[in-house]
């Protein structure tokens, strides 16, 4: 969709429209008095801290700043609580292929062929992702360069508004014993920590099945404190170059109907812009903005404030790769809640049952094609199990196609490209394969297909744009290739040391930050939603102790 076409949609849109279970449910979603519609924006507003994106880093952040600060949220998308069962457990394939007009994903296709999605909601990813919340791993930690006592208490404030202990039933039961006698072991039962061998995690969905996403973290805000609007598209950050070094000053935003708004920070040292929209959002808004590689922005007529050829370099996804399994016997409805990590850096997680639409036709025509006799309506009669390579090593690049904000840019992540990736996907597929045909999972598997066409079926699936060849399904490293997914954890394209210091500052721009994924190096523990969550808590939580110091030194 052209940038004419999306204004003329959104406006027609504007003009036409731990454990918490009682927080936030499909019948009492929150109602925020300062969420707002960009439309209703001033002209021109002032504030101490603006935070581009209302994901799934930028609503905690926003909600622990305004403790103490003015602060301004914009917001690409629009509210998850409009429709909250859109977002229940069982239509999470639903809402991630959605193409409607108000979906809360952005769908593009990577250079590398593989079909991709993008948050475009308040409360980003949080709102479309399969629910698994699991911390990260020790070393991220450290490595990050965060207390751990405020990591700690990070973690725990999420988790007081948005987690639950994840169901095990049959199917996700069957799968942690097939674990076992994989080889995944010990047994960890229930815990949040990232530990080798098989595991129960928590997730975001209640016991009703309701989504509870960082969106709801927006309680913990002041209501006096905070502006959110939604539909809210940031062209440009306005950034000076009078001083010796270039400072972020406002922003130039629009709104649904395209009437472009400034915000504005208070003429305060301690006030700033934090960039909060994602691997891909973020790095496209620095370039949009003169900061990246010059001679692309100069390409596009863009005026360059700094050269930082850096800023989408090392972009990286974790590839998924799997199998779909029909079952014999009725399954649950399931998301991710059994995981197993392995010695080599493997993750394997599963799912089942999960609720179709009439679109999904092609599945049925396939598996009738390739095993006959086995059907499927509105509901999958089977599942997934699937793996993810843990720490890839293959990265990638972001380069801006245009200067239209609304446009995704060109994406590669290079999935697999490095020999260490490929070798970690078979040990993964090997693992899986084991797993199918454990005694434990017996239940689950029609005895007379066997994993071979299990195989044969996925290879006839056509999950991506990538080529298929004779031995697809007789190779375990052509299969990885040829018929991976992304897990939709994107990461790495404005690392830590690289584009932004270990406060998450942009180095050489005084008053700019980048606070969300794009500044991981890996993606933290098996999913990371926990971990960037926890990021915009803890980095909310440091900003006001600066300000709070500035403020004390001042008076004394």
């Amino acid at each position: 969709m052209d940038w004419g076409s999306r204004r003329f949609l959104m406006a027609f849109l504007v003009a036409n429209f731990a454990l918490s279970p009682h927080f936030c449910s499909a019948d009492t979603a929150p109602h925020y008095s300062f969420i707002h519609e960009a439309t209703s924006a001033p002209p021109v507003s002032y504030h101490d801290y603006i935070i581009v994106g209302g994901g799934t880093a930028g609503c905690p952040l926003a909600a622990t700043l305004s403790e103490n600060a003015s602060v301004l949220v914009l917001e690409r998308g629009g509210s998850p609580y409009l429709k909250p069962g859109k977002t229940d457990k069982g239509n999470f394939l639903l809402g991630l292929f959605d193409s409607s007009s108000d979906s809360y994903v952005q769908a593009f296709v990577s250079e590398d062929g593989v079909n991709n999605h993008r948050g475009r909601v308040l409360g980003g990813g949080s709102v479309v992702n399969a629910g698994f919340y699991s911390h990260a791993q020790t070393e991220f930690v450290k490595e990050s360069g965060l207390d751990e006592a405020l990591v700690k208490d990070s973690y725990q404030w999420v988790e007081k508004k948005v987690t639950f202990k994840a169901p095990v039933l049959q199917w996700q039961s069957a799968v942690g014993d097939g674990l076992l006698e994989a080889g995944v072991s010990p047994y960890n039962g229930f815990t949040y920590y990232h530990i080798n061998g098989t595991k129960i995690g928590a997730t975001i969905f209640d016991t009703d099945d309701h989504r509870h996403s960082a969106a709801d973290l927006l309680e913990y805000a002041n209501p006096k404190k905070i502006k959110v609007y939604l539909h809210a598209t940031v062209l440009k950050i306005i950034i000076t170059t009078e001083s010796s070094q270039p400072r972020a000053e406002g922003v130039i935003f629009e709104d649904a109907l395209g009437v472009g708004h400034k915000a504005h920070l208070k003429k305060d040292s301690k006030t700033e812009i934090i960039v909060s929209a994602g691997a891909i959002g973020s790095p496209q808004l620095l370039m949009l903005s003169g900061i990246g590689p010059a001679h692309q922005l100069e390409a596009l007529g863009i005026q360059v404030v700094m050269n930082q050829p850096r800023v989408g370099q090392g972009l990286a996804d974790n590839a998924l790769n799997g199998l779909f399994i029909p079952s014999p016997s009725p399954v649950e409805l399931s998301l991710l809640s059994t995981v197993g990590i392995t010695q080599s850096g493997n993750y394997i997680e599963a799912w089942s049952g999960l609720n179709l639409s009439p679109s999904f036709g092609w599945i049925s025509k396939i598996l009738d094609k390739v095993l006959p006799n086995i059907s499927i309506d509105t509901r999958l009669k089977g599942g997934s199990i699937i793996h993810k390579v843990g720490r890839p090593l293959s990265t990638g690049y972001i380069e801006l196609r245009s200067t239209n904000p609304y446009e995704t840019p060109k994406v590669r992540f290079n999935y697999l490209k490095e020999p260490e990736d490929l070798r970690k996907c078979v040990q993964g597929m090997q693992t899986i394969l084991n797993v199918v045909n454990s005694k434990a999972f017996s239940k689950f598997r029609y005895p007379t297909i066997s994993t071979q066409q299990l195989l044969n079926l996925a290879a006839a699936l056509p999950v991506n744009l990538r080529p298929r060849h004779l031995n697809t399904a007789i190779s375990l490293e052509q299969y990885c290739n040829d018929t991976l997914i992304t897990f939709w954890h994107h990461h790495g394209s404005c690392r830590v040391g690289k584009v932004v210091d270990k406060d998450y500052r942009v180095i050489g721009v005084d008053g700019l930050r980048v606070i969300d994924a794009s500044t991981f190096d890996f993606t933290p523990g098996t999913n990371p939603q926990a971990t960037v969550m926890m990021l915009g808590r803890a980095m909310g939580v440091r900003i006001l102790k600066e300000r709070h110091l500035l403020h004390f030194w001042r008076r004394n």
